[in-house]
């Protein structure tokens, strides 16, 4: 996979994919623009050689139709504060006019195209959609690593067809970060896996119980497993068709050696709603009319007291239900245990990077993915379709 630091870009039409895809308020305005900011130095390369660049994103979910709403205007707005020129606005993805827009950028000129998914041959990865995408483009560059586990058009269609293509800066990071997790963790490696779902994370912990030493396992997901061993977790959130994946996964876990740690006490309520009556229960059974909405104080400082001794952490998903403050504390708890770690940590996206930048501590981890997604696939396949397009 090559680097856009081998590509001779001077004069070349340069197709840019990013992750643009960025949180909108009720007034179109950004809230966040993290995504675009972590692209800039890959925008500022080849702006600084000349190239003529053709940037394009997807934005939310318009299934295939114009949605005025996710309109990428904001995103053009704010890409031409942070770097200081005029970024052309492409009146829709494919078409004469935009055509005509290319044709006529200058070298070290900017063109945004339209919200990608405004096309349905975008997610259907459509090749006619491909080959439009591929008029008159000298160099493919992929810098959207949230993006890379989706078989898309402008992903992987679109790679086939250009004869240069190349890895963006942030792409090439993203990699080298999760590749130390897969291939050279240095031990202890503990993996903090939380989130509502076991579903979501299955191959993920498949492949961990491989490589990591501890895995600590928080939020809804950890009830699907203490159901699956016959514990009583009264209201809580179970996957009863994940029952019997549960136990298979602890299983695997005593074959490979690697430790499976789950909450020993709960903040529980009677609903995720009523947080005013929250109480802490200390193991099983829970009360029938409860259900656990976080990890407790003793969990956080086993949990704690694991990532203390650490020398790589990958993190994804929170400890609790988050979003209410009643039952923040065990999700805050870790980020600022693995924020004071010496070890190499690695949060994959989500609610666990939005606990660590509520509590101040981005600065003290040594990597923050833009992709929960995409790295929690490249962690359980160890590759992505949009990199296997750049090979």
């Amino acid at each position: 996979m090559l680097s856009i630091r081998e590509l001779q870009c001077e004069g070349q039409t340069v197709f840019l994919r990013v992750d643009f895809n960025v949180p909108l308020d009720t007034n179109r305005s950004i809230r966040n623009d993290i995504r675009i900011q972590a692209a800039l130095p890959t925008i500022r390369f080849l702006l600084e050689r000349k190239a003529r660049l053709i940037v394009a994103s997807h934005l939310g979910r318009p299934k295939g139709k114009v949605v005025p709403e996710l309109s990428m205007e904001p995103v053009a707005r704010r890409l031409r504060e942070l770097i200081g020129t005029e970024v052309f606005l492409a009146p829709s993805v494919l078409g004469e006019d935009v055509e005509g827009l290319k044709a006529s950028l200058n070298d070290g000129q900017v063109l945004l195209l339209e919200n990608l998914r405004f096309e349905p041959g975008e997610k259907a990865n459509d090749p006619a959609f491909a080959r439009e995408l591929a008029r008159n483009v000298d160099i493919y560059v992929n810098d959207a690593f949230g993006a890379c586990h989706r078989a898309h058009a402008s992903v992987v269609g679109l790679p086939a067809l250009v004869g240069r293509k190349a890895a963006g800066f942030l792409l090439d990071k993203e990699v080298k970060f999760l590749n130390r997790v897969i291939h050279s963790p240095e031990s202890p490696f503990i993996a903090i896996l939380g989130g509502a779902k076991v579903s979501d994370k299955i191959p993920v912990i498949r492949n961990l119980l491989q490589k990591a030493d501890t895995l600590l396992i928080g939020g809804a997901m950890a009830y699907t497993f203490a159901a699956a061993e016959g514990e009583d977790v009264g209201r809580s959130l179970v996957e009863k068709d994940m029952l019997e994946t549960a136990r298979e996964l602890l299983e695997r876990s005593k074959k490979h050696g690697a430790a499976m740690l789950f909450p020993r006490d709960h903040v529980t309520a009677l609903a995720m709603d009523e947080p005013d009556g929250a109480e802490i229960v200390r193991g099983f059974p829970l009360p029938p009319d409860r259900m656990g909405l976080d990890i407790g104080p003793e969990t956080i400082a086993d949990f704690t007291a694991v990532i203390s001794g650490a020398r790589t952490i990958f993190w994804n998903g929170p400890m609790g239900v988050f979003e209410q403050r009643a039952f923040a504390q065990g999700t805050l708890q870790i980020a600022q245990a693995v924020a004071g770690s010496s070890a190499l940590s690695i949060i994959g996206g989500g609610d666990s990077v939005a606990a660590v930048a509520q509590s101040g501590l981005s600065e003290k981890i040594s990597h923050i993915s833009t992709g929960g997604g995409a790295s929690l696939e490249y962690i359980a396949n160890e590759t992505l379709p949009g990199l296997e397009a750049l090979k």
